[in-house]
């Protein structure tokens, strides 16, 4: 029998499974009963790829916040809490925001007041301050020692991670094109989001002492790892989902925005500057039947004359 201080003992999470089936229902409900009522006849209420990132969103916010992750990363190893983090900050938002219509987030801020808020708030100097500023807050010992207890501060602070994470990344993917910027602007604006967080990561990897206490008295050491190593593994976690993965969206969108170019200016030129023949060989061609006739229209050549 396993032991109950063990994490690979099941502890269920109703809240967690409340959150997620809500989730479901409500985005379920939405392009079931309203969609149709609001989205104009010949437009799709949702895309097939909407769909699928709204179903890789809801399984990353499953994992983050179920059993054994959750369990884990609250009473035995601060690496999991941070893979927790990055989830729930880099990952799961921006899958949530692609999958969301645009009709659906309209409908949800109005025309009114709550529009101009949620516009002011999703500047990506505001948006950006207002992300790495709780980025930061969260890795306080103090905040995370008080966090990892659980309570309404473990909650409260994954909501404002998940707040201030759709706030950043809506300007990168959002559904609303007014709220988005340029394709070298959100270059640049993912470039400067991947720098604060070498910061934590860089602290997390090179600390010599127990930066946080709480996983110092945890109730067992899971695979045997010290509390140096789980820290250094979350300064790589908070490191690779921090920087690294946002160095590889600005090299997709790098190359996406060349192949973009390229394919423009290929295309116009081969459509506006045609080669020697080109009139020729953009007229349709001949069927047999059309040359058979202008055969039998041409006259026969005269026989030649015998000297």
């Amino acid at each position: 029998m396993v032991a109950a201080t063990s994490p690979w003992h099941f502890v269920p999470h109703p809240e967690v499974w409340f959150l997620v089936v809500s989730v479901v229902g409500c985005y379920v409900y939405a392009i079931t009963r309203i969609g149709p009522k609001v989205v104009p006849a010949g437009q799709p209420i949702v895309t097939r790829a909407q769909l699928r990132w709204f179903v890789a969103a809801t399984l990353t916010l499953w994992i983050a916040s179920d059993w054994p992750l959750h369990d884990l990363g609250e009473k035995y190893l601060y690496s999991a809490h941070m893979l927790q983090h990055m989830m729930l900050s880099y990952f799961m938002p921006p899958m949530m925001l692609m999958a969301m219509p645009e009709w659906l987030l309209r409908l949800l801020m109005g025309n009114g007041r709550t529009y101009s808020v949620v516009k002011w708030f999703t500047k990506p100097v505001v948006a950006a301050v207002l992300f790495n500023v709780t980025i930061m807050i969260s890795h306080i010992p103090g905040i995370v020692n008080r966090s990892a207890e659980g309570g309404p501060l473990h909650y409260s602070v994954h909501l404002l991670l998940v707040t201030t994470s759709l706030l950043m990344w809506m300007c990168v993917c959002g559904p609303i094109p007014e709220f988005r910027i340029s394709p070298l602007g959100k270059m640049l604006y993912l470039f400067v989001q991947s720098i604060v967080p070498t910061v934590p990561a860089g602290w997390l990897t090179f600390a010599e002492g127990v930066v946080y206490t709480h996983y110092e008295t945890a109730p067992m050491r899971v695979w045997g790892m010290s509390v140096q190593d789980d820290q250094q593994l979350a300064g790589v976690i908070m490191k690779i989902g921090g920087s690294v993965f946002l160095w590889t969206l600005c090299i997709i969108l790098f190359f996406r925005r060349v192949a973009r170019s390229f394919y423009t200016e290929t295309r116009g030129a081969w459509q506006h500057v045609p080669g020697p023949g080109a009139e020729e060989l953009s007229q349709p061609g001949l069927t047999f039947e059309q040359v058979q006739e202008a055969f039998e229209m041409s006259p026969p050549k005269p026989p030649p004359a015998r000297t």
